[in-house]
């Protein structure tokens, strides 16, 4: 399983956002990094059903968004947008 690995290990950002094209929660929390002045890449699970199945499989975590934060040495996996906001 190195898809999301591979993305989540060449990130050029401080978050990685695992999303869907109608989530409302995916919005709210582009919004609460947005507001923190915190960059983040999103992929839309919508778009790569296998991704989605790995993403799952990593975290347990069947809902979107799935939010790693990637600023450190290792990713570490935050979860949705309630978790991304008791984590900031």
């Amino acid at each position: 399983m190195s898809g999301v690995n591979d993305l989540l290990a060449s990130a050029e950002s401080d978050f990685v956002m695992f999303t869907t094209t109608v989530c409302p929660y995916c919005r709210r929390a582009k919004n609460i990094l947005e507001a923190k002045d915190l960059s983040f890449e999103e992929h839309d699970l919508s778009e790569t059903p296998d991704l989605r199945i790995e993403v799952v499989t990593l975290t347990g975590h069947r809902t979107v968004p799935a939010i790693w934060d990637v600023r450190g040495d290792e990713p570490t996996f935050v979860g949705g947008s309630d978790d991304l906001m008791e984590y900031l």
